[in-house]
């Protein structure tokens, strides 16, 4: 039988504001849009809503603000089974928000505002020590400062805990911060932004995952929306295919991605079978609207699963 998993998030809580448009607006310009949705969002929530979901027992690690959105957020959390003690709102600041605008081929464009995910910090990390120790994988994202990323980071190297990065939304780092690190998981965007090497094709990739290894992270995934994902370590790199899928907004797809290959990870399978079952998992999230409440249980993802694997 499959291990239980128990994972970590150390990350952003948000509320997505998302809209739906033939266009966006030139400057100056005031249009209709087709339809709004608002949603509980941010990359490190979304990530354990999707660990959640996968079967793991999740730990929240956040930061909220004294609006109506922070006590709501921390509300989700526990409705989900989300273990939120570590989950705490700061007076005097708004929660983090991001409103996301989705064209109609379900490409989305996204602006963070991070409030009190900018108050996240190293002593809070410490105050989460004695959980965070026994856990089999700690996530983080970089809506949070980045001191707080490079401090968990060396947490989880000291302690033997594996750990994922997922750099989002990207912007310069000192990579040699995460020497060691289990994952690096950017996509082709964040890659580019971070090493400076357009990621147009597989064959991008593959070189652009080779200049992120050589910074001394152990192992990089470069996730390549329908193209899969390439898989890389100093021992080899693979293209692991994406699954077909009726794609219609693909906002969250990339934590979906996350959260599952954490909990695949954890159960035991071996790391190609992990990646190849969160390309699944995230394939499927771009079949519905929104991030949360676009992701597979457990159950609904396993006999998806099934059904595209009958014959293997």
């Amino acid at each position: 039988m499959a291990k239980h998993p128990r994972i970590a998030v150390i990350g952003s809580a948000n509320i997505d504001l998302t809209t739906f448009s033939d266009r966006f607006p030139k400057a100056g310009e005031t249009i209709f849009g087709q339809k709004f949705d608002l949603g509980f969002g941010g990359k490190g929530a979304n990530q354990a809503v999707a660990a959640r979901l996968c079967g793991a027992d999740v730990f929240m690690v956040a930061r909220v603000g004294s609006d109506l959105f922070g006590p709501a957020t921390i509300q989700n959390f526990q409705k989900l089974g989300i273990d939120a003690t570590h989950v705490k709102q700061i007076q005097g600041v708004s929660s983090g928000v991001a409103p996301i605008f989705v064209e109609p081929d379900g490409q989305n464009r996204i602006l963070v505002v991070k409030g009190a995910n900018d108050l996240l910090k190293p002593a809070d990390v410490d105050a989460a020590a004695d959980l965070l120790r026994t856990v089999d994988c700690i996530v983080l994202q970089f809506e949070i400062p980045l001191e707080t990323v490079y401090y968990a980071v060396s947490f989880a190297r000291r302690h033997g805990i594996r750990c994922i990065v997922n750099p989002a939304p990207a912007h310069p780092i000192e990579i040699s911060a995460l020497a060691g690190l289990d994952y690096f998981i950017p996509n082709e965007s964040e890659a580019e932004t971070i090493t400076g090497m357009a990621v147009r094709n597989p064959d991008d990739a593959r070189k652009c995952a080779e200049k992120l290894l050589s910074g001394g992270v152990a192992g990089v995934i470069l996730t390549l929306g329908s193209n899969g994902s390439l898989l890389a370590s100093r021992k080899s790199v693979e293209h692991v295919p994406a699954f077909p899928v009726k794609s219609i907004d693909s906002t969250g797809a990339g934590d979906a991605f996350i959260g599952s290959f954490a909990v695949f990870l954890a159960e035991g399978l071996p790391e190609r079978e992990a990646v190849r079952r969160a390309n699944l998992y995230a394939g499927l999230s771009t079949t519905g609207v929104g991030t949360q409440k676009s992701f597979y249980d457990r159950s609904r993802y396993d006999a998806e699963w099934a059904m595209r694997n009958k014959s293997s």
